[in-house]
């Protein structure tokens, strides 16, 4: 990711070194630790000088009641931007997303239902997804099903997402004409996504006579509600317990403000598509963003794409004080093999 040009190789070590102690134990660092543990083969006085220096930067600053540092925003960022560019996952890591994606699996929400899952399994914070707008998804079938004295409207998408409602039958169609108006509707919709399936049952139903209007009309509002409840503000988040046990880095009350904001999607969902948007792994830390400031917290996200189409995001929500180098590592490599699938999967 590069280095952060205001600082030099010494003055990197020890921001990394203050950010690694501080994201593993919680406490303030003082450089007495940092010459115990670092390895970076200066005295702790050379060690003070360098933190003492950083904090005028404003990548460290200290509690009053300490004499510890601990990371800022900016010290945050400039130790992501100083991780290398290929971070390396644990074997257990590498076989769970191995394992993950070895299973057979055709339904691209359940996978990303398991993927949030994965991701916290892999991180120990949030995981979070973004699945594909359902608008844009492909229809497969759309069918009316004369169950007697009532129809079942059937709408399948390319995923295998399945919606389906009942509708009194008009008196006015038999058999004949119910298996004509059933033609009509495949013949028109083949090869269509959801909204314009939307739109062209509606076209038709305002030049349909007043039986099939209602059939129609059933169906456009099908496919409207299956727009509406599966994509829209839809994220999918897993591991969400997980923050609770992060208060070492976060102040109670911050926990339980991100764990009901999660509820909430809507903002969650417009920054992981703006973050998500770009071409690799995407960090925004605290105040960078006004949503994660407010929560004082982190999230690394990434596109996953058909081809070379982006159509979804994945990411890991977490404190600040999160343990990047594993993170990023796995967000890459899971957004990697999900762009893989999806590809197969035609998303």
């Amino acid at each position: 990711m590069g280095e952060s040009s205001d600082l030099g190789g010494r003055k990197i070590a020890v921001l990394r070194a203050v950010v690694e102690e501080y994201v593993r134990t919680g406490e303030p660092v003082g450089s007495e630790t940092i010459a115990e543990r670092a390895g970076l083969g200066v005295s702790s006085a050379t060690i003070r000088n360098e933190m003492a220096a950083l904090e005028e930067m404003g990548y460290l600053t200290h509690p009053h009641t300490s004499a510890g540092r601990i990371p800022t925003d900016l010290g945050y960022r400039g130790y992501v931007d100083t991780l290398p560019a290929g971070g390396r996952l644990r074997d257990v890591q590498r076989r769970a997303i191995t394992g993950f994606f070895a299973e057979t699996m055709l339904d691209l929400e359940e996978v990303l239902k398991g993927t949030t899952q994965l991701l916290s399994r892999l991180t120990q914070y949030a995981g979070l997804a973004v699945p594909p707008s359902m608008s844009d998804e492909q229809l497969v079938r759309a069918e009316i099903v004369d169950l007697g004295p009532s129809i079942m409207v059937l709408v399948i998408g390319q995923h295998g997402r399945v919606e389906k409602a009942l509708v009194d039958r008009p008196g006015e169609l038999d058999g004949p004409a119910l298996e004509a108006l059933e033609r009509r509707i495949g013949d028109s919709f083949g090869g269509r996504t959801m909204a314009e399936a939307q739109a062209r049952a509606l076209r038709l139903a305002g030049e349909s006579n007043p039986a099939e209007r209602d059939l129609l009309m059933a169906v456009a509002e099908t496919l409207r509600d299956m727009q509406r409840g599966k994509g829209g503000d839809h994220v999918l988040v897993g591991g969400v317990a997980n923050l609770a046990d992060e208060v070492a880095h976060w102040r109670r009350e911050t926990v339980h403000r991100l764990i009901e904001a999660l509820e909430h999607e809507s903002e969650l969902h417009l920054l992981l598509r703006q973050v998500g948007s770009g071409g690799d792994v995407s960090v925004t830390i605290g105040a960078e963003h006004p949503t994660t400031g407010e929560w004082e917290a982190a999230i690394v996200a990434a596109p996953f794409r058909v081809g070379d189409t982006p159509v979804g995001t994945i990411g890991v929500v977490g404190p600040t004080a999160m343990d990047y180098l594993t993170v990023v590592a796995s967000v890459r490599a899971v957004a990697k093999r999900l762009s893989e699938l999806a590809t197969e999967l035609g998303a």
